[in-house]
């Protein structure tokens, strides 16, 4: 006998019917969460989308501004991408190049084979700065310099070259103009070189005119005393050719023929020295104010400074006392002139800082050690603020009132010193004033 079971009432069965909602409820959840789980992909693929989209706009417009020629090839050597600079040079669009191969663009087979050769053995390596002649779109043939870099996937393998260029015409162009540039640069600093000394000669033309009155002066004197004596000597051989044998003891006495005779020789020596001592001083002066051109030579740093403090102190207007405390023989290879530029500005400053000072007072002391020779110029002013004195040997710094100073002064000095092997330094004193340190290389023997 078979006995039939009746299906299940889940209206009449309150267990089996709150199971079933509540799984509905859960596959609501789930709908609801995978749906906004796809609303925040659809966000972030469009941001990505338009991320893309930027990145290839400013990827294109890149290319697009480029001036130099840019080719994307394949591992065979096919175009896959050019920029517009290639499409302008060869006369073709981006369409026409594409797949075609790159070697097509050269002049002819002799620079496709080379071209060939080169890629094939450096693609990995890359190959730079190579000067190939490739066939424009007017049908001339213009030298270009080429660079091929390797284009590998994220395993490293080859899948390709990248390979960009300029014409060799617009990199001469700008070499010239690089080279006009430097050639003007230089020619300005030799101008305000010549410049600079001019205003330190202009400013030191007391002590340069009393240097040359000295000697001078002292010629000056013996020419006026050679001539009285002329006056006598004549009066004395009028007499003798005359025939007055008698009168000619008297007159000997009376002309002081032989005091005349005496100092003669003195009065031609003090004249020789005098005008030699001029010439020195010419020359001197030549030296620093001619443009330097001539090779380097052997310089007395000695002379040079004492000749420096010489003018230097007869142009100062106050009291302004130096000592020299130099050893002997102090010698170096480079320009006379230079240097004395050097000194001279150095003093000069020294002369300036210690205007205010009760007692003006400079010290140079110098030494040799080590293959050089080293100067110390110390005054008794009121010493560098430390703010300024990283900034002292730039161009047109200065602290002093406007017309007092170029600001070039110590930047020249500077070069001319690091031109001649050697440095410039400055620093505070610890017991007050400044203190700036000349070093040159010793001439070698």
């Amino acid at each position: 006998m078979s006995t039939t079971v009746p299906p299940a009432d889940p209206a009449g069965d309150p267990l089996l019917a709150a199971t079933g909602e509540q799984a509905w409820i859960e596959v609501i959840q789930k709908m609801d969460e995978v749906y906004n789980d796809l609303l925040q992909y659809e966000v972030a693929l469009e941001e990505k989308n338009a991320a893309l989209e930027e990145s290839h706009q400013f990827i294109e417009s890149v290319l697009a501004s480029m001036s130099d020629i840019l080719i994307v090839c394949d591992r065979n050597g096919g175009i896959e991408e050019v920029n517009p600079s290639l499409c302008h040079f060869a006369g073709k669009s981006a369409e026409q190049l594409a797949r075609t191969p790159v070697f097509d663009l050269f002049a002819d087979e002799v620079e496709r084979s080379k071209a060939r050769d080169l890629f094939a053995r450096y693609a990995r390596e890359g190959v730079h700065d190579c000067e190939f002649f490739l066939r424009a779109g007017d049908g001339s043939t213009v030298p270009v310099s080429m660079n091929c870099t390797p284009r590998v996937s994220q395993t490293g393998k080859l899948m390709g070259v990248v390979v960009t260029g300029r014409p060799v015409g617009e990199l001469r162009k700008a070499y010239q103009a690089l080279r006009q540039a430097h050639d003007d640069l230089k020619r300005t600093q030799s101008q305000l070189l010549h410049a600079e000394k001019m205003v330190s000669l202009g400013r030191l033309v007391a002590g340069v005119a009393h240097e040359l009155n000295n000697p001078i002066s002292f010629v000056l004197g013996n020419v006026l005393s050679l001539q009285r004596y002329a006056g006598r000597l004549g009066s004395y051989l009028e007499a003798v050719h005359g025939g007055r044998i008698d009168s000619l003891p008297a007159l000997r006495q009376e002309l002081r023929i032989d005091r005349i005779l005496a100092d003669m020789p003195q009065l031609i020596d003090g004249m020789i020295e005098g005008a030699e001592r001029t010439r020195d001083i010419v020359d001197a002066l030549k030296r620093f104010s001619a443009v330097d051109k001539a090779a380097p030579e052997e310089v007395d740093v000695n002379e040079v400074i004492e000749r420096s403090v010489r003018w230097v102190t007869q142009s100062a207007s106050g009291k302004f006392t130096v000592d020299l405390d130099l050893p002997a023989k102090m010698r170096c290879r480079g320009s006379s002139g230079q240097l004395q530029q050097v000194a001279m500005n150095l003093v000069q400053n020294a002369c300036d800082a210690t205007a205010g000072q009760p007692a003006a007072h400079l010290a140079i002391s110098g030494e040799l050690a080590d293959g050089r020779l080293r100067v110390r110029f110390a005054d008794n002013g009121p010493g560098i603020p430390e703010a300024n004195l990283a900034h002292l040997f730039e161009p047109f710094f200065t602290t002093k009132p406007v017309g007092q100073g170029t600001g070039l002064g110590l930047s020249i000095s500077y070069g001319i010193v690091e031109r001649h092997g050697g440095s410039l330094a400055a620093r505070n004193r610890p017991g007050g004033g400044a203190e700036f340190i000349l070093t040159l290389p010793v001439e070698s023997r």
